[in-house]
Parts: structure tokens; sequence; C-alpha cells
């Protein structure tokens, strides 16, 4: 007669012992080499405790309509300049000229942020001034919201010179993100939300290029005008205005921040588990080879042995 299997179950046994045996001291050493060189391992590998990281986000800008303008008009140091500020347009005297100012912001891709700035500045001049120089300086607000929400007023600079006077300069780049250190993983950083240039100020050193790109340049975290293409055209008809045309973009940024406590634990868990699986496979074949084998002796004792009828 045939016989073949109907069902079957793994036998369970217990294999115990006193306190003060060789097989609990045997016991306690597998534990310690299971748990504890999976962590030594983890941590030596690097990265264990992940202490940066990344994201990505497109920023809020929105332009400031904050401007000043310097411009060289001789090789011998004249220039004329105009600002958005009335305390330095009295300072200037002669040197003012009010320029025609246009601007326009646009949300390309219809996302509810702004994702460029068109800016159009036409100088008027005089018969005998030429352009050779252009330093622009335009403000903007700036916010993140993902993780931290970061607010903040920073700067865009425009600059460029040749010695051929110029009829024209267009600027085209990204106004691009800058960071020293990395941003906290919640919570609210305004530190630098304040005026990048004291307009309420009637003191001269107050709108000085060289101060306000110093002090603005020990923050942080900063904005900068990225991979400029300037283009400068010659060759300016008599009575008409020197004409700077800008392309602004405010593309998507990676955001640099320091993970919170979850973030940590969670990275660190994942990285002790992998290397604690292999540990775990290895040792138990190792006690079972040991208890199996009575290699230390203990009391074998079967749980669930079913009775024979």
């Amino acid at each position: 007669m045939a016989f073949y299997e109907v069902y079957s179950h793994p036998a369970l046994i217990r294999y115990k012992t006193s306190v003060c045996t060789k097989a609990t001291l045997f016991l306690a050493i597998v534990l310690c080499l299971t748990y504890i060189p999976p962590l030594l391992v983890a941590y030596r590998s690097q990265g264990f405790w992940i202490k940066r990281s990344t994201y990505e986000e497109q920023p809020v800008v929105r332009f400031q309509y904050q401007t000043l303008l310097v411009a060289a008009t001789s090789t011998r140091g004249d220039y004329v300049a105009w600002s958005t500020f009335p305390h330095l347009n009295n300072m200037l005297g002669n040197n003012l000229r009010i320029p025609a100012v246009s601007v326009r912001e646009e949300d390309q891709n219809q996302d509810g942020k702004l994702d460029l700035l068109l800016f159009n500045l036409q100088l008027p001049l005089k018969p005998e001034e030429q352009v050779y120089s252009i330093q622009l300086l335009i403000t903007f607000s700036y916010q993140l919201f993902r993780m931290s929400t970061v607010v903040m007023q920073s700067l865009a600079f425009v600059q460029h010179s040749s010695s051929v006077p110029g009829a024209r300069l267009f600027i085209s780049g990204d106004l691009r993100l800058q960071q020293r250190t990395p941003l906290p993983h919640r919570g609210l950083y305004n530190i630098y939300n304040v005026s990048v240039i004291d307009g309420s100020s009637p003191f001269a050193s107050a709108y000085d290029l060289d101060s306000i790109i110093r002090s603005y340049q020990e923050r942080n975290l900063t904005t900068v005008l990225s991979c400029p293409m300037p283009v400068w055209t010659v060759g300016r008809a008599a009575g008409s205005p020197f004409q700077l045309n800008a392309e602004i973009r405010y593309p998507m940024e990676i955001i640099s921040y320091r993970p919170g406590f979850w973030e940590t634990i969670k990275f660190a868990w994942i990285q002790y588990v992998s290397v604690l699986l292999i540990f775990l496979w290895v040792f138990e074949r190792i006690q079972r080879f040991v208890f199996q084998n009575q290699v230390l002796t203990t009391v074998p004792i079967p749980v669930g042995k079913p009775h024979l009828s």
C-alpha cells in the first residue's frame, strides 16, 4: 500500500540549561557578536549618521522694484547714475539721469510661481556722453516653503565693461541660490529678511556698491546671477538712449538642509538592519549546529510532541 504526505509541521525543540554553564556563556557571546558588529560595520563604512540632505524646490521670487544703476561715461572716471532711493538721487546732482524702465514677470508654466523677470531700461545721455561700463543692482524677495520656511531679501548684480562705447547691453541668466551652511529641516528662517540696501539712510556710504556687496557676501544664504550671457552692442546713434535689457530666470533649486531626528534614525536603521540580517543568518546556523550536535551539554525538550493513538 502506497503512502503519501498529507500534512507536515516543524518540530520545536527547546534546549535548556542552568545559568552558570558553558552553554549560557556561549549564548551571551553569540548575542554580542550578532548585534554589535553590524553596528560597527555600518558606522565605519561612512555615512551612518546622515548630516546633510537635499531636496528640490522652485522658490517664490518677487522683484522688489529697488534698483541702483551706475554707468561710466568716459575713461576718465565720469559717470551717471540713478536709483529708486530718493536720498541717493538727491546726492547725485548733475550725475543723475532718470531712465525709462519697464518690468514684467512671467509664469511660463502656469504653476502659480513666477519664472522670469524681463527688465528693460533706457538711459538718456547727453550728445557727448558714451557708455563704457554698466553696474546694475536689483533686489528680490526670496521664499522657500517645502521644509523650513525661508524668507529673505536678496539681490542680483549685473556688471559689464568694454573699451568700446556701447549702445545696448543684453543680459540673460539664472538667479541661483548659494548656501554656505545647510538650512534647518523645519521652522522659520528669516534672519536675512532685511533690506539689502538701506534706502532710508541719508548718508552716501549706505549706497556704496563696495560696501553693499561686501556686506551681502558675508551672509550664509545669498543669490547670484549665474551664467549671464552679455551681448554688448556698439554704434549708438546721437541723441538715442543707452538700452539695458535683462532676462533673469527663477529656476528650480536643490536645497541643502540638516535632517531631523526621525529622518536620521530611519537612514541609520536601514544600514544597520541590512548588515544585521547577514549576521543573524550566520549565527543562527552556528547555534543550530552547536545545540543539535550537543557540542555544549544542554537538555533538549520537545514541545508539542504529538500523541499516537
